[in-house]
């Protein structure tokens, strides 16, 4: 399976252990428009595992929050950040999916009667 670098997406490790999505949201949001952020968990004790993902909404936010939030301090420790990497597969279909609902939106929007009458 080939992987290829996200250039929005950004991997954080050494996390706190307490830390949840939210917390890292708020944090990379001095950077840009954050899509998402999650940390991740493990499934019985629901800890953090010490990583999370952060997504942005364009390539300038996410690179600027790799090159400056990178060796710095959250939460009390020293977090990494670099760019992701993703399966082309997986990628390919969440920008399908994302396409749809943009498309199913417009459609929606474009739908919507306001009850005024035009002049």
């Amino acid at each position: 399976m080939s992987e290829i670098i996200s250039k929005t997406k950004l991997f954080v490790w050494g996390l706190d252990w307490n830390l949840r999505g939210q917390e890292l949201r708020d944090h990379f949001s001095q950077y840009g428009e954050v899509v998402f952020a999650r940390v991740i968990l493990d499934r019985e004790t629901r800890r953090s595992k010490g990583f999370g993902f952060v997504e942005f909404e364009n390539e300038e936010d996410a690179t600027k929050a790799q090159a400056e939030a990178n060796e710095t301090e959250l939460a009390g420790r020293t977090i990494r950040v670099d760019f992701a990497k993703e399966d082309p597969e997986k990628l390919k279909a969440r920008e399908e999916a994302q396409a749809a609902e943009a498309a199913q939106a417009e459609v929606s929007i474009d739908n919507l009667d306001d009850g005024s009458e035009d002049l």
